[in-house]
């Protein structure tokens, strides 16, 4: 696989006109964007998946921000 710098992609982006660099922008944004919401989708099957399985509990929320108080305090130990 041919490997390109960030410093070569940034230069061969400034030779593009404005109105594709802005076009360029939104597409990566856009992709990034779609990534970030693949791989939430994928943390939440695996979280349902698990919770099916029987490794979580329900819980009150009160319970889950006393847990969280309890693990931050121990973080900052």
């Amino acid at each position: 696989m041919n490997t390109i710098s960030l410093n070569e992609v940034l230069e061969t982006v400034m030779q593009l006109p404005p109105e594709q660099q802005e076009m360029l922008i939104d597409i990566v944004r856009h992709r990034q964007i779609e990534r970030w919401r693949q791989e939430i989708a994928e943390d939440a099957q695996q979280s349902l998946a698990a919770y099916h399985a029987g490794e979580y509990k329900p819980q009150s929320a009160v319970q889950v921000i006393r847990e969280l108080r309890l693990d931050l305090d121990e973080d900052d130990e």
